[in-house]
C-alpha cells in the first residue's frame, strides 16, 4: 500500500459520488468539455492539480500549494481510474499519479507501469508527474521516458518542490505540445508540397508564344488538394495542348486520382494520342483506377494548332471553354457535340470539333466549382451565363491573366457568401495577335 502523502488540510476522494468542492479561488467545472490543459502565467488563472492514489483510509493529503502568484493550487483526489476520469474536466493542468496504483487489468499484469500508460491513454494533452519510492530512480526514470514530465520521491515531497514541479511540467507539457504541432505542421506542408507538384503541374510550353496562368481552390475545408486537376504541354510539332477535369468527390482519393489521370494524360499527349482515342485510353485508366465503379471524371481538352489560330475541343461531360477576343464579347465554344463524363458509358466516343479562335484571343478552360457556386443567401446559382456576363465586366474593367483569374474566384466565392462547397480550377490561354 502506498505511504501517505502529508500534508495540512485534507480533501476526501469521494465521499458523497459528486466531485470534491474546490478551495478558495474558483470552482470545479465537471461538466465542461476537455481540452488541451495550458497555462497563461499573466491571466488569472488558477492551477488545478489531480492526485491519483490508492488511499484505503481516506485520509489522502497534499501540502498546501501556490503557484508563482501566490494564488493557492486546487487539488482533487481520485483513488482508481474511473474515478479520475470523471474528474478530469478542463480547468485540469497537471496529473500527480502514484506508480503504485493498482492496475486497471487491462494489459498484462508484468507491466510495471500499466498504470502511468492508462493514465497517458486517458489524458494524453495533460501534464503528468509520476510518484515513486526514493529507492525505486530507475522506475521514475523509466516513466518519464513513457511521457510523464518528471518524477518525485514520495518520502520527499513538500509543498514548494511539488508547486515547482508542477509548474514545470504544464510549461513542459505546453513546450511539447507546441513543438510537436510544428513538427507536424511542418509535415504536412512538406507532404502538401509534394502532392501538389503533382496536382498542380508546370506546364510545358517552352518555345511557344502563348502565355498561361492558373488558379486552384479545393472545396475540402483547410485542403490543399481536391479533385480537380488540369495541365499544358507542347509537342515537337508545335501544338499546345491543354486539359482540365473534375473527378466526382472531394476527399483524398479523388485528388489522387485526378493526379493520375493528369500524369497519364501528359504522357499519352507526348506520346502522340489525341481527341477521341486519348480520351478512350483515359477512360480506361479511370476504370481500372478508380475504387468504385460510380466514380467518374469529367474533362476538357484543347489541342491549338501551331499557328495559334484554331483549336480542335473535345467535351467530356465538363462544361465549355470559354473565348474572349478584341471588339467581340466573351463568349462559350460550341458544346453540341459533348460526350459523356470518363468511366460512365462503356465504349463511348468523343468527337472533336474545330473551332476558329483568330489572331488574338484568351481562352479560360475551368471547372464546376467556378459555376455552381449560389448568389447571395437564395438557391439560385451563379450558371455558365453569369459566369459569361462576369468575365465580360472583368475584362472590359481591364483585367487580364492571374489579375482575371483571381478577381473571378473571389468574387465567386463573395457572391456564394463564403468558401465554395466544391473544387474550383481555372487556367487561361492568352495569345497576342
Amino acid at each position: 500500500m502506498p505511504v501517505p502523502i502529508p500534508r495540512q488540510r485534507a480533501i476526501p476522494a469521494a465521499e458523497s459520488g459528486q466531485a470534491p468542492a474546490a478551495p478558495k479561488g474558483g470552482p470545479s467545472r465537471e461538466d465542461a468539455p476537455r481540452k488541451e490543459a495550458t497555462v497563461d502565467n499573466n491571466a488569472a488563472t488558477q492551477l488545478t492539480l489531480l492526485v491519483i492514489e490508492d488511499d484505503p483510509g481516506g485520509s489522502t493529503v497534499v501540502p498546501e500549494l501556490l503557484d508563482p502568484a501566490g494564488r493557492p493550487i486546487r487539488v482533487r483526489t481520485a483513488r482508481n481510474l474511473t474515478e479520475a476520469e470523471r474528474l478530469l474536466t478542463d480547468d485540469v493542468h497537471c496529473i500527480l499519479l502514484d506508480l503504485a496504483l493498482p492496475g486497471s487489468g487491462r494489459t498484462a499484469d508484468d507491466d510495471e507501469l500499466a498504470v502511468l500508460r492508462h493514465v497517458l491513454e486517458l489524458a494524453p494533452r495533460h501534464a503528468v508527474l509520476a510518484l515513486t519510492a526514493s529507492g525505486d530512480a530507475e522506475r521514475g526514470a523509466e516513466a518519464v521516458r513513457v511521457g510523464a514530465q518528471d518524477y518525485l520521491f514520495r518520502d520527499e515531497l513538500d509543498s514548494r518542490l511539488l508547486s515547482r514541479a508542477i509548474r514545470y511540467a504544464v510549461e513542459r507539457k505546453r513546450s511539447d505540445s507546441a513543438e510537436r504541432r510544428l513538427a507536424e505542421g511542418r509535415v504536412r506542408a512538406q507532404e502538401n508540397r509534394r502532392l501538389e507538384r503533382g496536382l498542380l503541374p508546370t506546364p510545358l510550353l517552352e518555345g511557344s508564344s502563348l502565355r498561361f496562368a492558373a488558379r486552384y481552390r479545393p472545396g475540402r475545408s483547410r485542403a490543399l488538394l481536391g479533385g480537380d486537376f488540369y495541365d499544358v504541354v507542347r509537342t515537337p510539332d508545335g501544338t499546345v495542348h491543354a486539359m482540365i477535369g473534375d473527378v466526382c468527390g472531394h476527399g483524398p482519393d479523388e485528388a489522387a486520382l485526378g493526379v493520375e489521370l493528369r500524369i497519364a494524360w501528359r504522357a499519352l499527349t507526348l506520346a502522340g494520342l489525341c481527341g477521341d482515342e486519348l480520351l478512350g485510353t483515359l477512360q480506361e485508366v479511370l476504370e481500372h483506377e478508380r475504387s468504385d465503379d460510380e466514380i467518374f471524371a469529367t474533362l476538357c481538352t484543347v489541342d491549338i494548332a501551331p499557328d495559334g489560330r484554331r483549336a480542335g475541343l473535345c467535351l467530356a461531360g465538363h462544361p465549355s471553354p470559354l473565348v474572349a477576343r478584341p471588339g467581340r464579347p466573351a463568349r462559350l465554344l460550341p458544346y453540341d457535340n459533348n460526350g459523356p463524363a470518363l468511366g460512365l458509358l462503356p465504349g463511348a466516343r468523343w468527337p472533336r470539333m474545330q473551332v476558329e479562335l483568330g489572331a488574338e484571343w484568351s481562352l479560360m478552360l475551368y471547372t464546376d466549382g467556378l459555376i455552381e457556386g449560389h448568389i447571395g443567401q437564395g438557391r439560385e446559382r451563379l450558371g455558365q451565363d453569369g459566369m459569361v456576363a462576369m468575365i465580360r465586366r472583368q475584362l472590359s474593367e481591364g483585367l487580364r491573366g492571374e489579375e482575371l483569374l483571381r478577381a473571378a474566384v473571389n468574387e465567386v466565392r463573395s457572391l456564394n457568401g463564403g468558401e465554395l462547397a466544391d473544387d474550383v480550377a481555372v487556367l487561361l490561354l492568352d495569345r497576342e495577335g
